[in-house]
């Protein structure tokens, strides 16, 4: 059973160098305790046995893996919701597969070896440790569930994408996310590219009138600007063969 904590703070403000420089035991024991205090077992995919028991630390380092979704191969993928203060475009959102034992930066780098200037110098050894998320996302989308279409509904090429649905934040001085995105796969991987999906709730740069929060099935949308439940169903376009004719 995989459980996301996301982290108890944007940045960890204030927490200071971790002790030791081992990232094998920085993953392992998470040595967080007092050093971290509100952050202990945050910004973690844990896991547990089905009884709960057992926790474990499967990866690190993502501030907030607000939706996950499990592959029918049994990968792990995560959209995350990275920090803010940085700026309008940095650092970027992701959605990623999660690797067992991996380290994704939080709150020392993103995106690989970046280093945080809130956290200058303090982790120089875990620089080259980063993982390197696998589809980067216009920062600030906030990009909240997600799922991976294993309907019947939809054309058969888009069956195993994933869908996500961007809630749009408030960390930004132009607006963007407000949308559902799909991501562009080619033989079961991501290519790193996504598409929109669902558009139109964005009326202008100061008001929207839909924040889509999460997806289901055939494809069910919920969004919290309105309430609604909005279903976005695949009707293949009639072909009228007379008027075909003069086409060609």
């Amino acid at each position: 059973m995989y459980v996301s904590v996301g982290s108890g703070s944007n940045d960890a403000e204030g927490m200071g160098r971790l002790s030791g420089t081992s990232l094998q035991n920085f993953i392992a024991d998470h040595p967080l305790g007092a050093t971290w205090g509100n952050e202990t077992d945050r910004a973690d995919v844990l896991t547990f046995d089905p009884q709960g028991k057992h926790k474990q630390i499967f990866a690190t380092g993502i501030r907030n893996c607000v939706g996950m979704a499990v592959a029918p191969d049994g990968t792990l993928w995560c959209s995350t919701n990275e920090r803010d203060d940085l700026g309008n475009d940095l650092p970027p959102d992701y959605i990623t597969r999660v690797r067992a034992g991996a380290f994704y930066g939080w709150p020392w780098y993103y995106i690989g070896g970046n280093e945080d200037p809130h956290h200058r110098g303090e982790r120089p050894d875990l620089k080259d440790k980063v993982a390197i998320p696998d589809v980067l996302i216009e920062a600030h989308s906030a990009s909240l569930g997600m799922t991976i279409y294993d309907g019947s509904q939809f054309p058969a090429d888009y069956r195993g994408n994933i869908f996500a649905a961007q809630h749009g934040s408030w960390s930004r001085s132009k607006r963007t996310g407000y949308k559902i995105i799909r991501l562009i796969m080619k033989d079961g991987a991501p290519t790193g590219e996504y598409e929109d999906f669902v558009t139109g709730f964005v009326i202008n740069d100061t008001t929207v009138w839909g924040r889509p929060v999460g997806k289901d099935g055939a494809l069910l949308i919920s969004e919290d600007g309105s309430g609604t439940i909005w279903p976005v169903l695949f009707r293949p376009l009639a072909v009228d063969p007379v008027a075909m004719r003069h086409l060609v």
